[in-house]
């Protein structure tokens, strides 16, 4: 689950950054008014600003298999959340049920929240680090979420940001 954190956060972070340069293009092609003293971030009249990102990882059980993903949810993705936490790369973690899921919706929805998008030698480091106390290779990990595809599925996972109104 980490190695397909770390990842989805390195493609984030590209989208991101693209994103980012999108906005920033927007910006300057923008005329100043000519008499308006130069904006600041505060005030620039738009009434959003962003906040947290949320990385939503959406999960159907297959029948039979509530039990043992709830088993690896309460042990080892617990521990490697709140290891996560201890480091300061997640602020928060969350496992959310659909409860009037219609056919095709996922059962769950795995949350962790960060501040930040890190970047590519971040995330790595980040990688580097749970691996290391994990007591495993990249191999191992990779194999570990295979072997849970006998009892759920991931359909989706999405990034994404929290705006609050200044």
């Amino acid at each position: 689950m980490k190695m397909r954190f770390v990842s989805s956060l390195k493609i984030a972070g590209l989208a991101t950054a693209i994103a980012l340069a999108g906005c920033a293009t927007t910006a300057i092609a923008q005329e100043p008014a000519a008499a308006a003293p130069a904006a600041t971030a505060a005030d620039d009249g738009y009434p959003l600003v962003g906040g947290d990102f949320w990385e939503i990882t959406a999960i159907d059980l297959k029948p039979g298999g509530g039990l043992a993903y709830a088993n690896h949810l309460a042990t080892q993705w617990r521990a490697g959340q709140e290891f996560a936490k201890s480091k300061g790369w997640i602020k928060d973690y969350m496992v959310m049920s659909n409860y009037y899921n219609r056919a095709g919706e996922p059962d769950l929805y795995l949350i962790s929240v960060i501040d930040h998008v890190p970047s590519g030698p971040e995330g790595e480091a980040q990688f580097v680090a749970y691996r290391a106390w994990a007591k495993s290779s990249a191999e191992k990990l990779q194999a570990e979420s295979a072997d849970r595809a006998e009892f759920r599925e991931i359909m989706s996972n999405s990034l994404l940001q929290e705006m609050t109104f200044r």
